[in-house]
């Protein structure tokens, strides 16, 4: 009898509270916003393609002139993009073991692409003809096993036994070179490949450094290495590889003149075909802003361009076969302006993602052709196929445990402590995060009204721009004042999220405006949601991506969705419009403490559980949905503490104040990071009203 009055009284508290969400989620269900959730990858897609398709009407009118200067124009954005190189220095490489076979043999080697900074790799050294040999460099894919995969050993014993000296090295995150490794479990902390280039590349782009930066140096250096070898013909250098390998050898092909014949297999595409199917990938693949420097996979080629340039393909990629063809049609004019039709070539294999052996075979005769004057088909013969412990360059595996080297954190921690930072200005935020707001007060549109004891809610949309409806909650207190004090309030988790808090506001007799900035609530798009690891690190990371690819940023977009809300509220007759204050809380308080540099309207502004700081996420390892937060560069010129400074004389109020993981950062840390500002932590039967004092002077 007991267990079934309790499940009643669960059951009518559930009931309740659905009902309640219900209706403060009230667009969820409703006819006319079905594609809410969709809104934001709506926008930020078409906003790319809309780049894009501007790009596709420029090439059908380039002239032999225009792309003979394309390949400078490629190199500049590019460099520029990945914030220059560093300085050469001595690779110090070694030869740390030696595998014979009859017809070749395996080299373990460890150089460094910067100083301490150490790369793994396999050298295979034909054994039979004369040198010096034609040479290939392989860079690897995020495939098992790094070095030592299986196919990765077919393609390079192949070439070593038809007379090529090939070089495979290690992608960092892979093989030996795991970037977060964790001496206890020993694998990464971020378990996959991709997940930890995320979580780097996520660092380094705060920095304004792309995690490709270091990616493409390894390649450089590799191939630095490569012709200091007497067995390489210096002018015969050939690159290929497969997956993240193909995403290298459109890369390297590009920006190194050495490379003499390319052949990227299962990742050219074009931006259009991607942008429409799997979207951006990890971080190594994703250089902002290429898009809005008029950039597409296209322009890898036509900076080769022409030289020979074979593009493997697979029918059932997911790298989608339509943009390999149309990225393929283009650069066929671009070499027939060259007169060099011959030398751009295709082939597309009815399998899946992986270099397969009609890829293998292709390739083989693509590079004899061209790195050696003949033409023959070379058999896929087996080789010997050894164990990933076999062919390691260091003692334990793990140049962390081995070598004690640098890591991608650990250099660009040093870099971003070596950047100045200082109080920016206003105009450097709204270009930096790519900040556009309208003019004028948005229109609302009524959703009715639930009436509370004590206040109504008037549920409301307005358009920030044109694609993007905000979902917001207006909580009106009955009486007091003809015009009172508003607060907009942002909160990631959505505007139903904080109900209690506001309603100890309302109490206060203040206004409040909750809202669905892009993104959040009832707009978040449901490919950020789940319990994967991708979702779980790094959220909206599709929208994120493609955002910086344009030229934006989500940070600036959810500021100018705050303004125009601040805009609602300064236009209604009983909101005084000098006493307007803002709240962002969780992921909404970056966007909100911008949108209060760059409106001063706001007043005051409380950054409820908000990140610390850019600079912790380049201290700590490890962290979580940050990606949604990421400004390029933006250390190079502020972080959060100098951007409250700008706020001033306007006050800010810091409430546990989070780490990088989300967990609260000690209190006398935020104190020192943030001297000017009141800093609190919240206790138990604190309300909002207490702790954010709108009413205190």
């Amino acid at each position: 009898m007991k267990q079934s009055v309790l499940c009643l009284i669960l059951f009518l508290l559930a009931s309740g509270l659905y009902a309640q969400d219900r209706d403060l989620q009230f667009l969820t269900n409703h006819t006319d916003y079905r594609e809410l959730r969709n809104q934001l990858a709506n926008l930020e897609r078409n906003r790319a393609l809309s780049l894009l398709e501007q790009r596709k009407q420029r090439v059908a009118q380039w002239t032999l002139a225009d792309v003979q200067s394309r390949k400078a124009y490629v190199r500049e954005r590019l460099t520029r993009a990945l914030g220059g190189f560093p300085e050469r220095t001595p690779l110090h490489a070694k030869v740390t073991g030696v595998i014979e076979h009859d017809d070749y043999r395996i080299e373990k080697i460890v150089f460094e692409s910067q100083p301490r900074f150490f790369v793994t790799a396999n050298l295979y050294v034909p054994k039979k003809g004369k040198g010096p040999y034609p040479a290939i460099l392989f860079p690897l894919g995020h495939e098992p096993g790094a070095k030592s995969n299986d196919v990765w050993q077919q393609i390079l014993g192949t070439f070593a036994r038809k007379g090529y000296v090939c070089l495979a090295w290690e992608m960092v995150g892979q093989g030996e070179r795991v970037q977060l490794y964790n001496r206890d479990t020993k694998q990464s902390q971020g378990v996959a490949a991709t997940t930890e280039h995320v979580l780097l590349g996520t660092q380094t782009l705060l920095t304004g450094n792309p995690l490709a930066r270091y990616t493409i140096w390894d390649g450089i250096r590799a191939l630095d290495y490569l012709v200091s070898r007497s067995e390489v013909d210096p002018k015969r250098i050939g690159v290929t590889g497969n997956s993240g390998g193909g995403t290298h050898t459109a890369y390297l092909a590009a920006l190194d003149d050495r490379i003499q014949v390319a052949a990227p297999s299962c990742y050219i595409t074009s931006f259009s075909r991607l942008l429409r199917s799997i979207g951006p990938q990890d971080a190594e693949q994703v250089i902002p802003p290429m898009i809005a420097d008029g950039l597409d996979f296209g322009d890898y080629l036509h900076s080769f361009a022409p030289k020979p340039y074979l593009v493997l393909s697979a029918i059932q990629d997911f790298f989608s076969i339509s943009g390999a063809r149309e990225t393929f049609a283009e650069a066929k004019r671009v070499y027939e302006l060259y007169g060099a039709s011959d030398k751009l070539a295709m082939t597309e294999a009815d399998d899946g993602h992986g270099y397969t052996s009609p890829r293998r075979l292709a390739a083989y005769r693509w590079f004899d052709k061209w790195l050696k004057g003949v033409e023959e088909t070379t058999p896929d013969s087996p080789v010997t196929v050894h164990l990933e412990e076999e062919l390691w360059g260091t003692a334990t595996g793990q140049v962390q445990t081995s070598l004690d080297g640098e890591t991608v954190t650990s250099l660009n921690l040093a870099r971003a402590r070596s950047l100045p930072r200082s109080k920016p200005s206003a105009s450097l935020v709204r270009n930096l995060i790519g900040y556009e707001p309208a003019n004028g007060a948005p229109i609302a549109k009524p959703f009715g009204t639930l009436q509370r004891d004590g206040y109504r809610i008037e549920k409301l949309v307005y358009e920030s721009e044109p694609g993007i409806e905000i979902p917001a909650l207006l909580f009106l207190p009955q009486g007091g004042a003809a015009r009172k004090a508003a607060v907009l309030f942002a909160n990631g988790q959505g505007k139903a999220a904080d109900t209690k808090e506001i309603e100890s506001l309302l109490r206060q007799g203040l206004i409040v405006l909750s809202i669905d900035a892009r993104g959040f609530g009832e707009t978040r798009d449901p490919h950020a949601e789940g319990s994967s690891d991708w979702t779980r690190y790094f959220g909206d990371y599709n929208n994120a991506m493609t955002a910086l690819l344009s030229g934006k940023t989500l940070v600036g977009s959810r500021a100018a969705d705050i303004s125009r809300g601040v805009s609602l509220l300064a236009a209604r007759p009983d909101v005084d419009p000098q006493r307007i204050y803002g709240v962002g809380k969780q992921a909404g308080g970056v966007p909100m403490l911008h949108a209060a540099v760059l409106d001063p309207r706001l007043r005051r502004v409380v950054l409820d559980e908000t990140l610390q700081s850019y600079l912790a996420v380049v201290e700590q390892p490890m962290h979580k949905r940050v990606v949604e937060q990421v400004i390029p560069g933006v250390l190079s010129h502020y972080d959060l503490p100098e951007l409250v400074s700008a706020m001033a004389p306007r006050s800010v109020v810091i409430v546990d104040a989070t780490d990088p993981l989300g967990f609260a950062s000690p209190l006398a840390l935020v104190k020192a990071a943030y001297p000017q500002s009141v800093v609190l932590r919240r206790h138990p039967g604190d309300s909002a009203a207490t702790l954010y004092g709108f009413d205190r002077p």
